[in-house]
């Protein structure tokens, strides 16, 4: 990677310190780190949960309609 300063007079302090962000950055970019893999609807939490029984006369219907 080459460097070009256009303009202005920076000291090796602060050259230093953009290389260290630009190393940084392309570091990061490079290596995204591990993926979590994608699961479906059915590994969702709340599918966990269970609806309240419905009560009632026509309790034994409704239990059977989505919701």
């Amino acid at each position: 990677m080459t460097i070009k300063v256009v303009r202005g007079n920076p000291s090796a302090e602060e050259l230093a310190a953009v290389l260290v962000l630009l190393s940084a950055t392309a570091t990061a970019a490079a290596d995204p780190g591990p993926r979590r893999p994608r699961t479906g609807a059915w590994h969702a939490p709340h599918r966990l949960l269970r609806r309240p029984h419905a009560y009632g006369l026509a309790g034994w219907q409704s239990s059977s309609l989505p919701h």
